[in-house]
């Protein structure tokens, strides 16, 4: 059972590496304050740098080759088609209100596909190049992975636009490859994906987080469920179910699954829960469905990774409507409010730091133990909460507000999606996890945060404060914002989008701006373990100098910790003077 367990660990931590353990939270316009779609991801993973990419829109001439590296390694694959128009992307969004994001959920590793062209960074990115809504998205993966396969392991995707939301399950269906006599070349003929995608009823909210969470689900009948042979169908707006014609059968052919077709799981089959898939990654699931919906509290065994069978649903209602800043702060979540609270086991310190540093699981007198993994997490490359607005045009309705770094930690500055400058501050290039960069927003927010997990319980109270005042007057500015830019885009499309442009760069450039002060602020006030005393930002001094503090404090530890380090000291620091 040990053995089990520890394997089943080491499966969810190494697979598919090195991007992996990102979240995702989906809002349809019924269950969003404002009627917007909203997407959130966080691309956490201890190789990935954070920045801000771009693709603008172009043409092509017919026969064009694209050159496609995986986004993990920057490994050659291969070339594919070019096509002859492609739309303008920025980060994980495109022109036209089209967002897509991801989480890794490894799977069933046999199926990778060793010959295929395209990984799933890459299917996203040329996707977004290529579709203008959800459904001509999906449409646009299962051609793309039929005609290039697949090369990388099990995926769930987010696919939104200004009117719907799908999740899609996907993994690759690799079979060994067989040498082509008549091309010279090792060929695999039944290349591409097995997938599953549904429309997230309106009104509700759906995640994901490194496990396959789609279960069973309508089979075809050809007016609401369909398969991947009548795609002309899919644009039909009643098709809310959507999975490639051999999903079943070819379960069926790996021995994943033998019972009735109406009792087909795609998860159980592809991605089978295990106690990590639980503990790891469906506890992020459940921390938010339990923070917008008190129904979901009976989950806890569930999340815990203690009752398998006790599954949370695909989706839920949530109690309130949400807005953006409210999705931003569930990407910020430690799993606070619940028994799992990262912030008051023993692993947090005295001063109450929610991360734990990896390995995430370890062993004591021969028996396993694990780490609590929530929704944000130190080694966040970059994160988004994406805005699609069915009541604007799409230059401007597209909103990604992107932040670099920890979750919890980062500020969500606004990127409209028309823009045709990433800022330098987020520009692909400036700096690298090798390289340190003064401009660069990664290097910036990593300078605040790692700073800030030496007193968190004091410092990251600071922190908050910035981040809610930036992001509160980014928000509240957004509607004169897209006023001014409708009014241009009617009058000069191109004079709107150097507006937008301009905008998110000034953002960009006023978040390094109070950052860099934070920094100093901090430094200043928390140094070598004293707390300076301050008043609305501005430090208090003696009557004599202004350099000289007018009184240092120093908080003390808190008595479980006290009651610790005794029990495991002995009496070597007990004051015996008295």
């Amino acid at each position: 059972m040990k053995n089990k367990f520890a394997i089943a660990l080491c499966a969810v931590l190494m697979v598919a590496s090195p991007v992996l353990a990102c979240t995702n939270f989906l809002v349809t316009k019924g269950a969003s304050k404002d009627g917007s779609c909203i997407v959130s991801y966080a691309a956490d993973s201890h190789y990935l740098y954070g920045e801000l990419y771009h693709w603008p829109a172009a043409k092509y001439p017919k026969g064009t080759m694209l050159k496609v590296y995986e986004w993990d390694s920057n490994k050659f694959l291969g070339e594919i088609e070019q096509a002859t128009e492609t739309y303008n992307v920025v980060g994980n969004m495109n022109e036209h209100q089209l967002v897509i994001g991801e989480t890794t959920y490894g799977g069933r590793e046999e199926l990778r596909d060793s010959t295929a062209i395209i990984d799933y960074g890459s299917l996203i990115y040329i996707t977004l190049q290529r579709a203008k809504t959800a459904r001509e998205a999906i449409k646009v993966i299962s051609e793309l992975t039929d005609r290039y396969g697949y090369a990388s392991s099990g995926e769930s995707f987010s696919i939104a636009d200004a009117n719907e939301v799908w999740v899609m399950d996907l993994i690759g269906k690799n079979i060994t490859p067989k040498f082509n006599k008549k091309t010279q070349k090792m060929e695999n003929a039944n290349r591409g994906i097995v997938w599953v995608a549904r429309r997230v009823p309106d009104g509700y909210v759906c995640a994901h987080a490194n496990q396959a969470r789609i279960r069973t689900f309508p089979l075809a009948n050809g007016k609401t469920s369909i398969t991947s042979k009548q795609l002309n169908k899919l644009f039909n707006p009643e098709v809310e179910t959507v999975y490639a014609y051999d999903v079943i059968s070819f379960a069926r052919q790996m021995k994943y699954f033998n019972g009735k077709d109406a009792d087909f799981s795609f998860c159980d089959a592809y991605n089978p829960i295990e106690f990590s898939g639980a503990r790891f990654c469906e506890v992020r699931v459940w921390s938010f469905f339990n923070s917008i919906n008190s129904e979901m509290k009976g989950y806890i065994d569930y999340a815990k990774g203690w009752n398998l069978e006790h599954r949370m649903p695909l989706w839920i209602k949530p109690d309130r409507k949400l807005s953006v800043h409210d999705v931003m702060d569930a990407m910020r979540d430690h799993l606070e409010g619940t028994e799992l609270d990262m912030t008051k086991d023993f692993g947090a310190g005295p001063h109450g730091l929610p991360y734990r540093w990896r390995p995430m699981t370890w062993k004591y007198n021969g028996k396993p133990y694990v780490h609590e993994r929530a929704t944000a997490t130190q080694q966040t490359g970059f994160v988004f909460v994406s805005q699609s607005r069915s009541w604007l045009p799409d230059p401007v309705g597209g909103i990604l507000w992107f932040g670099v770094d920890d979750a919890a930690s980062t500020v969500f500055v606004p990127m409209y999606a028309s823009i045709t400058k990433i800022p330098l501050a987020f520009e692909k290039g400036n700096g690298s996890l090798l390289k340190y960069s003064p401009t660069s927003a990664f290097w910036l927010f990593n300078r605040v945060t790692n700073y800030c997990y030496l007193r968190y319980d004091l410092m990251h109270a600071d922190l908050r404060k910035e981040q809610l005042r930036l992001e509160n007057t980014f928000i509240d500015g957004t509607p004169e914002v897209d006023k001014r830019a409708e009014e241009l885009l009617k009058s000069d499309p191109q004079q709107a989008r150097d507006f937008l442009t301009n905008y998110s760069a000034r953002m960009t450039q006023e978040t390094m701006k109070s950052w860099e002060s934070l920094y100093e602020f901090l430094l200043v006030k928390y140094i070598d373990g004293n707390v300076k005393q301050e008043k609305d930002g501005k430090f208090l001094h003696s009557p004599y100098s202004e350099g000289i503090p007018v009184k240092v404090s120093n908080p003390d530890y808190p008595d479980w910790w006290k009651k610790c380090l005794i029990e495991s000291t002995g009496n070597k620091l007990e004051d015996r003077s008295k």
